[in-house]
């Protein structure tokens, strides 16, 4: 196959460790290695029930203004690469783990935009890749439900067996925790967002007046943050994972940039052929005391106007899933479902269904990405205004990070909550959805609200 490595497959070590200090602290030993990426389930639930470190890749696409394999230019398309590759390195995973082989990366929005082919008229003002993925030989899987830890090698960078060794030992020699109190320095940082406040309102004004015309039904409008702060990247994620524990977290080493995210939000999970996508729309801050939290909780699930937003975005999900699921398959399973956070309580639903056989995760990815909780409906005349409304291109947010398997699977989610930092600089979005019901002031807040705990992580402080 054009460009495609193939060659005879190696063995694969797996070996479990019962005894094992915080996964976090593993991650410590390669936070600074490049390329090492980390999807952090802090939050353990029924949706984050694994965490997941991929480290050594023998095989990293990278699609930017050229798409490169392994450093070298490749003419095949990206979309058509990742399919080939998949298809003819597919193996099954008999184990009940979530990856044993595969791929950990991100797709940033501005890839979903030129994707669906709308133009942007802003600059770059921060330089990464439209998107990265990276074959990793080595993974380290956490099972946190039933507390056990995992070592996979895949012996494309040496004897596996030598390498789950190396490792154990490493992870044995691991010394108990200390640095709690470190993680809190009360750091000053600079913040300087992209939007004056009466500029935000005119945007949000300017939505509403294409939904109450017809072009949209429904468009999220994001402000974006940029943030210096003296706190290492490193320092950021460790606070925000003990402060915001989120179920779709993670931390992207990639040497010229780092990935910080606490993403409460899945957006796509495909385990043996069965899809799910589980939106979100309608947000509440938590309240100062239990009956606050009562009231404010309440008031969400209530609310015809969240719930008139989500079941706008159940619908596009629908209608995307249908474009490469099995006819009949496409199911709301769960509508109205109110989840909570360390800072704010979310509305979700869930949408499921099978796909089609013949296509495989990157057919499912180009019909659905990105989000349409974070785009709107319909959503390509959306991401036009996105644009035209919007003072600055998404870049990463609201695009996706997680992992492709070669069995077929995948768990993506939606890249909000999260800080980009480049040339010690952090930058961060924050939006909501409009609708024509939406409150100028409110939704002003609420940006500020979701970026709340980044602020925080980036100070070093509770407030």
């Amino acid at each position: 196959m054009k460009g495609i490595p193939v060659a005879a497959k190696p063995e694969r070590t797996i070996r479990m460790l019962e005894q094992y200090p915080p996964i976090h602290r593993i991650f410590d030993l390669f936070a600074e290695d490049e390329m090492a990426v980390f999807l952090d389930s802090s939050l353990q639930n029924a949706l984050g029930r694994y965490s997941v470190i991929g480290l050594f890749p023998y095989l990293t696409l990278v699609k930017g203004e050229t798409f490169t394999v392994n450093g070298v230019e490749c003419e095949q398309r990206f979309e058509d690469y990742v399919k080939d590759y998949l298809n003819s390195h597919r193996e099954e995973n008999p184990t009940e783990l979530p990856i044993l082989s595969g791929a950990i990366g991100y797709f940033s929005y501005d890839y979903g935009r030129k994707k669906e082919g709308v133009k942007s008229r802003h600059g770059k003002k921060v330089e990464i890749p439209d998107c990265i993925l990276c074959f990793y030989d080595v993974f380290i899987v956490e099972d946190h439900s039933a507390r056990k830890l995992y070592l996979i090698a895949n012996g494309n960078r040496g004897d596996s067996r030598r390498v789950t060794e190396e490792l154990a030992l490493r992870i044995r020699e691991i010394p108990e925790e200390n640095q709690e109190e470190s993680l809190r320095d009360g750091s000053r940082i600079s913040v300087e967002a992209n939007f004056e406040k009466e500029a935000y309102l005119k945007a949000v004004d300017e939505t509403i007046r294409h939904i109450v015309e017809g072009d949209i039904y429904i468009m999220n409008m994001t402000q974006q943050l940029r943030v210096i702060s003296q706190r290492e990247p490193y320092q950021v994620f460790r606070w925000l994972r003990r402060e915001n524990p989120s179920p779709f977290g993670g931390y992207f080493q990639y040497g010229d940039f780092q990935i910080i995210c606490a993403s409460p939000e899945r957006f796509l999970r495909m385990k043996k052929g069965h899809v799910i996508t589980r939106p979100i729309k309608g947000t509440r801050k938590r309240g100062a005391t239990p009956e606050e939290d009562e009231a404010l909780k309440k008031e969400l699930a209530d609310s015809k106007k969240d719930q008139s937003e989500l079941l706008m975005i159940v619908d596009l999900e629908r209608n995307d899933l249908n474009r490469v699921c099995v006819p009949g398959s496409v199911k709301v399973t769960e509508l109205f479902q109110v989840e909570t956070y360390a800072t704010v309580f979310h509305l979700v639903a869930n949408v499921e269904g099978d796909l089609e056989e013949g296509k495989n995760v990157m057919d499912l990815i180009e019909a659905a990405f990105p989000g349409g909780s974070i785009t709107g409906a319909p959503k390509l005349r959306a991401m036009e205004i996105i644009d035209e409304l919007e003072h600055d291109r998404r870049n990463l947010y609201t695009g996706s990070i997680g992992y492709l398997t070669l069995s077929g699977d995948c768990d993506l989610n939606i890249v909000i909550r999260t800080a980009l930092h480049r040339d010690g600089v952090y930058q961060i979005g924050a939006g909501g959805g409009i609708t024509c019901e939406s409150e100028l002031e409110f939704e002003y807040e609420e940006t500020l609200q979701k970026a709340k705990a980044l602020l925080e992580a980036l100070r070093g402080t509770c407030e």
